[in-house]
């Protein structure tokens, strides 16, 4: 297949850029008092909504690749489908393949962590600790573990990454208490197995695009060595910083290690073997540094343990890290950016350091580097290194200033841009926070709309998934509340649909919304709409474009 792209039969594009903004958590609710979307102040957006060419588009599920309906979208599947066009299985599906069918079982990498343990060395598993399937799945660590034991593993210790993200905000006991019965069992048969240390994803082990070393080296100190709050058991110790921090949720929670008889009970030793259990892989990756790199500057490890270090799958296939991995990532090719370059067409792409890996990285079909560093310009505007919720602006107003003065070069015909505040300051379940987050990201989206418009080109609105559209935990609809009345935080995506909308300041009949194409349409059409809009026909193997041209 050729990677010429054609010229569009019947649209020659602007003569501006093509500027895809994507508003990273803002999704399209209920309306309902939850909805930091609604409820804030969007002149802009409201404008962009009003009757024109715009749409919903699906952000979750199969519609991105993942295994079911009820699954939460993220901004790496997200990103993953709008940058190829194509809708690709993503990590929780190819690992549950990967399990059901005995390949993970099978392959080299498992047989050398099993060899390990017959040797005599402990197996750790590491990772996110919850059913949220966005970074991983507890039902796919119970299937290793029960494995391993079967397997001739006799030592089993677990140091679990505590979630309040993906899942209910202090929901932790939950999936401790799951994994302790499994545990229970296998004690049972003759296996030590039990939780060793621990802590909340956003303060240990789990920071990601070397924003915070310093919540790796906490979480590699509590696992690794086993130096942390000590405590009898994982329950002790979630309801101790529960009674101790009412206002901080699971994933806050400082890190803790379970001790017997005033020992830490499961540091790692020298021939042990750990499994990172995570299969997304934007928050594993420093750690898996960490075990794996010679060189490695950003902290003292002190004693490093000769143990063999394998994640759920590749996290990084350029760099290659981890370098050993138990199931392939998806092959993503001929993504959105590199066709554009192929064509001669030069592209920007631009973040804040939270996001800056899904307009590169992500975007680019889990590749890292440029595909011509001709023809391509990377921003990163680095975060704020505080609570989002008391920053709810984060850097938006850097961005756009720094977007707009890039544009206004004339060097580029396509940029992207990404905008974090919808899903961070989400997450961080402060609704009036999450308000302010969708109000600055309206008001610089005025700003680029008005930069656009002036440079006589489009701008083109969407979401990755949903999270600011729903801050409240609800059951039949209805809000659920504490003993003080006030509402429960939801602190996750939501499977709610995201906008679509183009401004074309010259449109005048040219082409619309194709009804039947937007009933059932996902991110993944995004791409070929984009290609459409630069004045090119979509090669064959994209999914189809979300416009009518008359």
């Amino acid at each position: 297949m050729t990677w010429t792209l054609k010229p569009h039969p019947r649209f020659a594009g602007r003569p501006g850029p093509v500027v895809l903004a994507v508003l990273d958590g803002v999704g399209v609710g209920s309306g309902g008092p939850d909805d930091a979307v609604k409820l804030a102040a969007t002149p802009t957006l409201d404008a962009l909504w009003a009757p024109g060419v715009r749409c919903t588009l699906r952000a979750h599920g199969t519609a991105v690749g993942l295994p079911t309906d009820g699954d939460m979208g993220n901004s790496e599947v997200g990103h993953n489908a709008l940058g190829a066009g194509r809708v690709y299985d993503q990590g929780a599906k190819l690992v549950n393949r990967a399990i059901a069918t005995g390949e993970l079982f099978e392959g080299d990498m498992w047989r050398e962590v099993i060899a390990r343990c017959r040797a005599g060395g402990a197996l750790h598993f590491l990772g996110l600790l919850s059913d949220g399937n966005v970074h991983s799945h507890i039902d796919q660590l119970i299937a290793m573990v029960r494995r391993a034991a079967a397997d001739g593993a006799r030592r089993i210790y677990l140091h679990a990454l505590l979630d309040g993200r993906d899942v209910e905000a202090r929901s932790a006991l939950r999936y401790i208490d799951r994994i302790e019965q499994v545990f229970a069992e296998l004690r049972a048969s003759g296996c030590e197995a039990a939780i060793a240390s621990g802590g909340g994803r956003m303060v240990v082990t789990m920071d990601r695009y070397n924003a915070n070393w310093d919540v790796v080296r906490t979480g590699w100190e509590a696992h690794v060595h086993g130096n942390a709050r000590r405590f009898r058991s994982a329950r002790e110790a979630v309801e101790t910083f529960y009674a101790e921090m009412p206002d901080r949720d699971d994933q806050y929670l400082p890190a803790f290690v379970i001790e017997r008889d005033g020992e830490p009970i499961g540091p790692m030793r020298d021939g042990d073997a750990v499994i990172c259990f995570n299969f997304r892989g934007d928050r594993v990756i420093e750690i898996s540094r960490a075990f794996d790199d010679d060189d490695f500057p950003y902290f003292d490890r002190g004693r490093r343990p000769d143990v063999l270090y394998v994640g759920m799958m590749e996290y990084d296939g350029d760099l290659h890290v981890p370098k050993r991995f138990l199931v392939p990532p998806p092959a993503i090719e001929r993504t959105m950016g590199e066709y554009l370059v192929r064509n001669g067409v030069a592209q920007l792409a631009i973040s804040e350091t939270q996001k800056y890996g899904h307009v590169t990285y992500f975007w680019n079909g889990n590749r890292s580097g440029m595909f011509d560093e001709s023809r391509e310009t990377y921003i990163e505007i680095p975060s704020d290194r505080v609570p989002f919720n008391e920053r709810p602006w984060m850097k938006a107003a850097e961005i756009t200033d720094r977007l707009i003065a890039e544009l206004r070069t004339g060097r580029y015909r396509f940029a992207r841009v990404n905008y974090a505040n919808g899903d961070m300051v989400g997450h961080t379940g402060d609704f009036r926070a999450a308000v302010v987050a969708v109000e600055t990201v309206d008001l610089q989206l005025a700003r680029l709309r008005d930069a656009v418009a002036a440079l006589g080109g489009i701008l083109v609105v969407t979401a990755d998934h949903g999270n600011a559209d729903e801050m409240f935990q609800k059951k039949a609809g209805e809000v659920l509340r504490d003993a003080a009345g006030n509402p429960l935080a939801k602190t996750s995506h939501t499977l709610n649909p995201v906008p679509f909308a183009i401004f074309d300041p010259a449109r005048t009949d040219e082409y619309e919304i194709d009804p039947d194409r937007a009933a059932g349409a996902g991110l993944a059409n995004v791409t070929a709409t984009c290609l459409e809009l630069l004045g090119f026909q979509p090669p064959e193997d994209v999914v189809p474009s979300l416009l009518r041209f008359r």
